[in-house]
C-alpha cells in the first residue's frame, strides 16, 4: 500500500492588498446573485450525483484497494467574494498537500497513482465537486479554483487576478474548454487563463453556460491537457 503524505499550513494572504477596491465591488456582481444559475446548479448536481452514484462507489473502492489511504482529497480554495472553502476531489496522488508550497501536477508526475492517472485523464477525479455545488461553494460553470498558495503567488503578479472572484468557481469553465488548463509553464499561461475567466464573468448568460457544458461534453474524454 502507498502511504499518503499530508501537509497543511496556513498560507499567506490569498488576495493582494491591491485588490481591495475590486473585492469591495464583488457582492454586486449579477452572476453571483442569479437565481436561474443557482437553480441550474442544484438540478444538474442532483441528477449527476444520482446517475454517477455507482461509478462513485467503484472509484472509491479502487482507490482504497490500491493505496489504502483516504478516498477524498480535500484542499482549501478561494470562492465567490474571496471566501475560503474546502474543495473535494478523488485522491489521485500519494500526497495530500494544502500548504504554502503546493506543487502543481506535471505530465508523468511520479506522485500520481495508477488509478489516479486514469481518473485524471478522464477528469473523473473532479466528480465529488458536485457536492461542493450542492453546498453552494461552487457552480457547474465558472472559473476553476486554484490552491491558496497559487492564488497568493499569481495574485501578486497579475493585476486582474482577483477579478475572477466575482463569480463562484466552477467544475468547468471557458478557460478549460479553450485549452487553458493543466500545467502552468510560465506567467503567460496563467495570464491567458485569468483573461478567459474574466471574459466569462463579463459575458455571462445561461446560454453561455449551456454552450460551455456542450463543449465540455465533447472534449472531456480526449483533452490532451488532462493528466
Amino acid at each position: 500500500m502507498t502511504k499518503v503524505n499530508r501537509r497543511i499550513a496556513e498560507p499567506k494572504s490569498v488576495v493582494p492588498a491591491a485588490a481591495t477596491d475590486v473585492l469591495a465591488q464583488l457582492r454586486r456582481s449579477p452572476i453571483g446573485d442569479s437565481w436561474a444559475k443557482r437553480a441550474m446548479d442544484i438540478l444538474g448536481a442532483s441528477i449527476a450525483l444520482l446517475v454517477f452514484l455507482p461509478l462513485l462507489m467503484c472509484i472509491a473502492l479502487a482507490i482504497r484497494l490500491e493505496s489504502g489511504g483516504p478516498v477524498i482529497f480535500k484542499q482549501r480554495r478561494t470562492g465567490h467574494n474571496g471566501r475560503i472553502f474546502t474543495i473535494y476531489k478523488f485522491r489521485t496522488m500519494t500526497v495530500a498537500e494544502d500548504c504554502e508550497n503546493v506543487r502543481q501536477a506535471t505530465r508523468n508526475d511520479s506522485r500520481v497513482t495508477e488509478v489516479g492517472a486514469l481518473l485524471r485523464k478522464l477528469s473523473l477525479d473532479e466528480l465529488p465537486q458536485f457536492l461542493n455545488i450542492m453546498k453552494g461553494d461552487m457552480s457547474i460553470v465558472g472559473p476553476r479554483p486554484h490552491a491558496l498558495a497559487h492564488d497568493s503567488h499569481y495574485g501578486e503578479q497579475i493585476p486582474t487576478y482577483a477579478d475572477r472572484f466575482r463569480a463562484k468557481p466552477g467544475l468547468t469553465g471557458l478557460a478549460q474548454v479553450n485549452g487553458l488548463r493543466g500545467e502552468i509553464n510560465d506567467l503567460r499561461c496563467m495570464t491567458d487563463r485569468i483573461a478567459a475567466d474574466n471574459l466569462y464573468i463579463e459575458s455571462w448568460s445561461i446560454g453561455l453556460d449551456v454552450a460551455i457544458l456542450g463543449k465540455t461534453a465533447l472534449i472531456i474524454f480526449s483533452d490532451p491537457q488532462a493528466y
